[in-house]
């Protein structure tokens, strides 16, 4: 099974295409797709520029990420990484 991800065009936000490829920015709220509905869903998705930047498939079971690229969509679901760590004194 595959999801839809992108980044959204206003914000740089990870987001996914969820019912009726509507944007959305949780990978719960994303339509878990068979190979051939997920191609059109990513067609879909590719004719929308002024909201999802990039858009790509990739596997997931049961909405968690999985094959080759399990990790990097993990990171990304997590939502962004910088500025979550604790400032240490310099100086």
């Amino acid at each position: 099974m595959r999801i839809v991800t992108a980044n959204r065009l206003s914000d740089g936000r990870v987001i996914y295409a969820g019912v009726d490829n509507q944007p959305v920015d949780s990978i719960e709220q994303a339509s878990v797709l068979d190979e051939a509905a997920a191609e059109i869903a990513l067609a879909q998705v590719a004719g929308r520029p002024d909201v999802f930047v990039n858009p790509y498939l990739f596997e997931v079971t049961d909405r968690t990420p999985s094959g080759r690229d399990r990790l990097k969509e993990r990171i990304r679901s997590g939502g962004p990484t910088v500025g979550h760590s604790v400032a240490g004194g310099v100086g």
